[in-house]
């Protein structure tokens, strides 16, 4: 079946060697270092795996982009002419050239890869993409929001004259990082913000329940130090959880599904 291999079906074989060498990593007992650095090692290159089985997924767009790259180099020197293709019904024709612009090579080969797919082909397109932007410790995450519960998120901003919000000092700060056995918990605040670009997770309003973890969340490094930035702090606070399309995404992909 080649590159035509059911993507969720695929991801999901690769992803269970994740999720056997570090899956639960998050939820370990205390005092078990050797064995969480051994268990480090083996995911990553359990994911090392994926990320290069991942690779071998039919992707149009870089299969244009390079095919049309490559003709668009004669003579030792790049030629970059801009070419019209013609648009015949749903398909798009480019004209035959030596030279052709590969930007608008690749645009008419995912539209004509377009005519062809159906629902769940173009669905798992979509989380193939998904999948090959995320690092390791944005999966973590992704796998602790997938339960659907929130978790605390602060905003540090500037306090404007009225009170109000101003300027944001440190945006999407969030004890998820640490739930979810992070390695690098100084990015956390930007791995929220990529989940949230990506549509795999969204922002919600306080909850009152969670007092405890704002106040954890509080005493983090990060949030310390982006408080001393400024004379007058106002800190935003909110939860983040899961989205719908992170919910679909991840029932595609969750290793722990066989």
């Amino acid at each position: 079946m080649g590159a035509q291999e059911n993507f969720a079906e695929r991801a999901g074989r690769l992803a269970s060697i994740a999720a056997r060498a570090g899956y639960t990593l998050g939820k370990r007992l205390p005092g078990a270092d050797a064995a969480e650095r051994g268990l480090r090692s083996l995911e990553r290159l359990a994911l090392t795996e994926l990320r290069k089985r991942l690779e071998e997924v039919d992707d149009p767009y870089l299969a244009a982009l390079s095919a049309a790259s490559a003709m668009n180099v004669g003579n030792g020197r790049h030629i970059q002419q801009p070419l019209t293709g013609e648009i015949r019904g749903t398909v798009v024709v480019m004209p035959s050239s030596d030279s052709i612009e590969p930007l608008r090579a690749a645009m008419a080969e995912l539209l004509n890869r377009s005519i062809g797919f159906g629902r769940e082909r173009a669905r798992e397109y979509l989380y193939a993409i998904i999948l090959r932007q995320l690092t390791p410790d944005e999966a973590r995450i992704l796998s602790a929001l997938s339960d659907g519960a929130p978790f605390p998120l602060i905003d540090v901003t500037e306090r404007t004259s009225l009170g109000g919000a101003g300027r944001v000092v440190l945006r999407n700060a969030s004890t998820v990082g640490k739930a979810a056995g992070v390695t690098l918990l100084d990015h956390v605040p930007s791995y929220v913000t990529r989940l949230l670009g990506l549509g795999l997770a969204e922002l919600d309003e306080e909850v009152p329940e969670l007092e405890t973890q704002y106040e954890i969340l509080m005493t983090d490094d990060l949030v310390r130090a982006a408080e001393s930035a400024v004379k007058r702090v106002k800190f935003v606070r909110r939860t983040v959880h899961i989205s719908r399309l992170g919910k679909e995404f991840w029932a595609a992909c969750d290793p722990a599904r066989s």
